[in-house]
């Protein structure tokens, strides 16, 4: 099966989402993709992250949200960011029948809006973080955790170890007060964009790779 476009109505506006079965069988799950705040969802990271994810087993959504589909950079305030990936959500559920398990997440700021709607008891069966920006660059001090134990749903994080918008032992210590099924994994070297130094031993590429088969066996725990 080819890739499937849609046109979905988020209030008076409309934006372009894009469905992508597995490249590895039949779909594992499915994944509702969202992009972060300075991409879209054809950048060159939202690709290379949805194919890791499709050759793991996973279908794969990505969609822009509004102010992208304007092409504007600034973006979207959160309540619309939370209503373009619910909307996207519910155009999935209805082309895909239902899709068992569902899984929501996104990159950066993408990542954000669906885990807020996850602490407000959205009905997903989980939720996937690339880079959760958990606090601006340069401010730690101005955190982005008062949602997070408010999840229950199962969670899988990837962060890495140079992200300059999530620091590791602000993390952990956030972590504490999380009650979800939570499992968080760190690479080694890498920034905010999954990039690593060639110092580092290993590449771009077998990052992406390593996330794709640790999200697949994530979605075969999900499914037992």
């Amino acid at each position: 099966m080819n890739a499937v476009n849609w046109q979905v109505a988020v209030g008076a506006d409309t934006v372009s989402a894009s469905y992508e079965p597995s490249t590895a069988g039949a779909d594992s799950a499915v994944f509702v993709f969202a992009h972060g705040a300075g991409g879209n969802m054809s950048d060159r990271g939202m690709l290379a992250s949805a194919n890791a994810l499709r050759n793991a087993g996973l279908g794969v959504v990505r969609f822009n949200f509004v102010y992208k589909e304007k092409k504007s950079g600034r973006p979207d305030a959160m309540p619309k960011l939370m209503d373009t990936v619910r909307a996207v959500i519910e155009r999935t559920r209805l082309e895909l029948a239902s899709p068992r398990p569902l899984v929501i997440g996104g990159r950066s700021m993408g990542g954000r809006a669906a885990s807020m709607l996850a602490a407000d008891g959205f009905d997903a069966d989980g939720l996937l973080l690339l880079a959760y920006p958990l606090h601006p660059a340069g401010q730690p001090e101005k955190l982005r955790d008062a949602h997070l134990p408010r999840i229950t749903m199962p969670v899988l994080a990837f962060s890495g170890t140079r992200d300059a918008l999530c620091t590791r032992e602000l993390m952990e210590q956030t972590l504490t007060s999380v009650v979800a099924p939570w499992e968080m994994h760190w690479i080694d070297g890498a920034d905010h964009s999954f990039h690593v130094l060639k110092s580092s031993g290993t590449t771009d590429v077998a990052v992406m790779a390593d996330i794709g088969a640790m999200s697949g066996r994530w979605v075969k725990s999900l499914l037992s």
